[in-house]
């Protein structure tokens, strides 16, 4: 009798652990290409147009999202996938990691004493921002191999997704 395997088995020797990281290494690349131009961007016209932290902090989570979204959805849309499927998609591949890049980020920001204050002439807003990018990649890793070893977040588009 073949004892029964799990859907992790057969992924993790289907795909191989070093194919699967090396997915969830792209797929999670990929995600904080998006958040890290989002997060720049709205830390930028937050601090040029002076406004406060809730609306910088704010700005710059839209922005992540919707930069973050945008590098999903156009590789999908050129593989000529419908707008609604394309969108529907992009929300099912990308939403958890970014949420984890997010929530992480920005608690690492408002925890680093002065940074969420620094200016963009300061040296503390940049290796505050970069330190915080690197810690929100190494949360979001694990959460993108989970979903990609369970046929989730970047398998969904992976064949339609040239990385």
């Amino acid at each position: 009798m073949t004892p029964m395997r799990s859907h992790d088995d057969h992924h993790g020797t289907a795909h191989g652990g070093a194919s699967l990281n090396r997915s969830a290494f792209q797929a999670t690349t990929h995600c904080l290409t998006g958040c890290a131009i989002g997060e720049v961007l709205g830390m930028v016209i937050a601090t040029a147009l002076g406004w406060g932290n809730t609306a910088s902090i704010v700005i710059s989570v839209v922005l992540a999202f919707l930069f973050g979204y945008s590098l999903t959805i156009g590789p999908i849309l050129r593989a000529n996938v419908p707008f609604r499927r394309a969108a529907g998609l992009t929300l099912a591949s990308d939403t958890f990691s970014i949420t984890t890049m997010e929530v992480v980020d920005n608690a690492f920001i408002l925890i680093v004493p002065g940074a969420i204050a620094a200016g963009l002439g300061d040296a503390l807003f940049w290796w505050g921002l970069g330190l915080s990018l690197v810690i929100a990649f190494v949360a979001a890793f694990p959460v993108n191999r989970w979903l990609i070893a369970r046929g989730r977040g970047h398998a969904v588009v992976h064949e339609l997704h040239a990385h």
